[in-house]
């Protein structure tokens, strides 16, 4: 009769060994916008709740590790991200035995940070999971599953980029793409666009460009409001004094942005600012 008692123990899911429970256990949490965070509780709740999954496969309180850090930032790029970062290094370290998402698309929508982190996990035996199931990157197949998943996340990005460009595309053709207002001009509830309603707003802003036509410089119409002490009209955008009317020093660029605006000249313009990829920063849109 076979003894049980010398046979070598295996967990219950053979993917799972005791190398992989002896470090912790990251459960990797994201949401791309600050919007999804705020109307989509229940996506970062199911995120979370991951933290049971990896009591149920066998890690202890103490070795579970919670990254939050990316709440609010795109997966396009590792750049910007501290929380993915920070994800990397704690497996370069030889100190994770599993890492937990809700899909593959929270860890990284770009092939090259994709593949970056399937190599370390790789290289230092660390095991990737998500609502599917369990993978091993150092499996041939697992791999192949995973770098698969890791393409259809980064063209999925793609397609709901080009589906989000071309309706606001189609939208500005309509002329009913909400862009912001210069000062002097507000927007309605029914979303047209009038003059700011305080007769004193609109004064100054018809005084400015009475100044410039009358000194044809905007340095002069500078010079002209500092020393008059005459300030500018603002609308907050956001916070607790959104809509209000505050009033604010004059500067060049303010002027400089206010004598360039179509607006003034009763035109909609889409489309004023080329995008440069090449000089877009890290974290930004």
């Amino acid at each position: 009769m076979l003894n049980q008692s010398k046979l070598p123990q295996v967990l219950s899911n053979t993917k799972i060994q005791y190398c992989h429970q002896d470090r912790l256990a990251i459960v990797y949490i994201r949401q791309s916008t600050l919007q999804q965070v705020e109307r989509h509780g229940e996506s970062t709740k199911l995120q979370y709740g991951l933290v049971e999954k990896a009591y149920q496969l066998g890690w202890r309180k103490e070795q579970v590790l919670v990254i939050d850090d990316d709440l609010g930032r795109s997966g396009s790029n590792a750049e910007g991200r501290p929380g993915f970062q920070r994800l990397v290094a704690e497996v370069s370290l030889d100190r994770v035995g599993i890492i937990l998402g809700i899909e593959i698309s929270r860890l990284a929508r770009s092939c090259k940070d994709w593949y970056q982190l399937l190599e370390v996990c790789a290289l230092f035996r660390t095991l990737i999971a998500d609502t599917d199931g369990i993978y091993d990157p150092s499996s041939y197949n697992d791999r192949l599953l995973l770098g698969l998943k890791g393409t259809m996340s980064e063209a999925e990005l793609h397609v709901i980029q080009q589906r989000m460009v071309a309706g606001k595309k189609a939208k500005a053709k309509r002329g009913e793409l909400g862009m912001l207002l210069p000062v002097g001009y507000i927007r309605r509830l029914s979303g047209e666009i009038i003059q700011d309603p305080d007769e004193q707003a609109q004064s100054v802003i018809a005084l400015v460009f009475d100044l410039f036509e009358r000194f044809s410089t905007i340095n002069a119409v500078l010079k002209y409001l500092v020393v008059h002490s005459i300030k500018l009209p603002h609308r907050e955008r956001s916070g607790l004094l959104k809509g209000e009317l505050v009033w604010k020093r004059p500067n060049r660029p303010t002027l400089n942005n206010l004598f360039h605006n179509p607006t003034y000249a009763g035109a909609y313009v889409y489309g004023r600012r080329p995008t440069d990829p090449r000089r877009k920063k890290p974290g930004r849109p």
